[in-house]
């Protein structure tokens, strides 16, 4: 039996898969028999949620949800699928290519979203700490040559490798390489909702920010509406000619 589990860092990209579905406890299951964890941010949480879902029955895993953009190429609502995720140790991770392609086929039959949008060839980065200021990603993106960034992949992706399982990332760039994160942004959502007093608490300290988290709010929207797009036309299914430890 076939069993896809999903962790998303964040409630609000767990949505994207079911409007209607809750996540309550460790992880929920969608319709189709998908498992859905909201992890909280970072790998430690991430691989947690990951080796919850494998002993709950998961046969492949997917880290979903939105990514900083690196690659200055990137506006918000670029669907980055990579070949490889990099761990900030070093680490090298590759994705399933069968099933990666199968995806890509598919969103791109029903085009909902725009080809220059979807990447498919290139690498995800994994960081420890949020890269969140446009000097730190332009020095990322010329060490790493990845085009996104996250927090949570290559915990999720070194899981998958220790129970020898398929693994794939969608990630959705959110903010893009000319972007600064207000701090308050990630002050108010490492318990993987956001906390509104604290959004605005932090707004309070610092009220230059506003300016960018406005500006952030747009960026946000439209990679939501490129999350929802993918979960609408494509099913994270493993498919069946995907073998448990096949990678590009």
């Amino acid at each position: 039996m076939r069993v896809t589990g999903v962790v998303a860092a964040l409630a609000a990209e767990a949505r994207a898969l079911s409007p209607t579905a809750r996540v309550a406890g460790p992880y929920t299951a969608l319709d189709d028999g998908t498992l859905v964890a909201v992890s909280g941010i970072g790998c430690a949480a991430a691989g947690l949620a990951a080796d919850r879902l494998i002993d709950a029955g998961a046969t492949a895993l997917v880290s979903w949800g939105l990514a900083g953009g690196l690659d200055p190429a990137l506006r918000a609502g670029a669907v980055c699928m990579p070949r490889e995720v990099l761990g900030a140790d070093g680490s090298c991770y590759a994705t399933a290519a069968p099933w990666r392609e199968a995806l890509r086929a598919s969103i791109a039959a029903r085009g909902a979203i725009a080809p220059g949008n979807l990447i498919v060839p290139g690498r995800l980065l994994t960081a420890l700490e949020p890269v969140d200021s446009v000097a730190a990603k332009d020095k990322a993106y010329r060490e790493t040559g990845a085009a996104a960034v996250d927090m949570e992949s290559s915990a999720i992706a070194a899981a998958a490798r220790v129970r020898n399982l398929p693994f794939i990332a969608v990630r959705v760039v959110v903010d893009t390489a000319s972007d600064a994160v207000p701090a308050c942004v990630a002050a108010a959502s490492g318990s993987g909702r956001v906390r509104i007093g604290r959004l605005l608490a932090g707004l309070i300290r610092s009220p230059s920010e506003i300016g960018p988290l406005v500006r952030l709010a747009r960026r946000y929207r439209a990679a939501i509406r490129s999350l929802e797009a993918v979960a609408r036309i494509a099913a994270l299914t493993r498919p069946a000619g995907v073998a448990r430890s096949e990678g590009t």
